[in-house]
């Protein structure tokens, strides 16, 4: 493999990696209908603030997510819109394998 390859399955492997946890796909999910500030993700998740800022630092590190500053509030919405699909399109997929 050479280098170009290797930074890129890297670079795959992070934004993966990103989304590897429950909570993360949750806020993925709830972004892709509106935008959110973290005390609303807070509320619809179910764990506190600090939990929340943190998944959403290791998205936006990711590049899945961007946020508007409104003050002293942080809107967040998703940055790559595709995400939800590229799940859904893979869930899809091993679904129609199973059934066989």
């Amino acid at each position: 493999m050479d280098s170009e390859q290797k930074e890129r399955v890297e670079r795959r492997a992070r934004l993966l990696k990103s989304l590897a946890h429950p909570s993360r796909l949750l806020i993925v999910e709830l972004l892709a209908a509106r935008p959110y500030d973290v005390s609303e993700l807070t509320q619809v998740i179910g764990v506190d603030i600090t939990t929340v800022s943190k998944h959403l630092t290791v998205l936006k590190k990711a590049g899945i997510v961007r946020n508007h500053r409104r003050g002293q509030h942080s809107d967040y919405e998703l940055n790559c819109t595709c995400i939800n699909h590229f799940i859904e399109c893979i869930e899809s997929d091993l679904k129609d394998k199973e059934d066989l």
